[in-house]
């Protein structure tokens, strides 16, 4: 399966990367500059879509953990939907799901999202 990385915009101030494939070191450079791409143009609330990720590797999480290190100082999210045990319990390992919301499917991760940028900032409308 070839590696893309796809992008929704979920209303004010949210987004969604979803990403397929393989991200390793020759295709997380990609996954960083969407995720860049994203968070300046506005989004803070932002959910990565794994689900049809095959595999992740260290330097994926280091562009995750860069692109929390970016949205955390403005009140912002980022949450994972993932249901592959492999690729979770690499989170789980590296202690990350203490970092990351994890969510079985995109929908729990909007709507979590959603409810955090509700009670965080109340001006973002919880329409999608």
């Amino acid at each position: 399966m070839d590696f893309r990385v796809a992008t929704s915009d979920l209303g004010k101030d949210a987004s969604s990367v979803v990403v397929t494939g393989e991200v390793d070191l020759s295709t997380a450079p990609e996954l960083k500059e969407v995720l860049t791409g994203v968070i300046d143009g506005g989004a803070r609330f932002v959910l990565v879509d794994l689900s049809d990720a095959t595999f992740i590797d260290s330097t994926t999480l280091g562009v995750l953990m860069g692109a929390v290190k970016r949205v955390r100082p403005l009140g912002g999210e980022i949450a994972i939907a993932c249901d592959d045990p492999n690729i979770r319990k690499i989170f789980e390992i590296t202690l990350l799901d203490r970092v990351f919301a994890i969510f079985d499917t995109p929908d729990e991760g909007i709507a979590h999202l959603r409810d955090v940028a509700r009670v965080e900032h109340p001006d973002v409308s919880p329409a999608g």
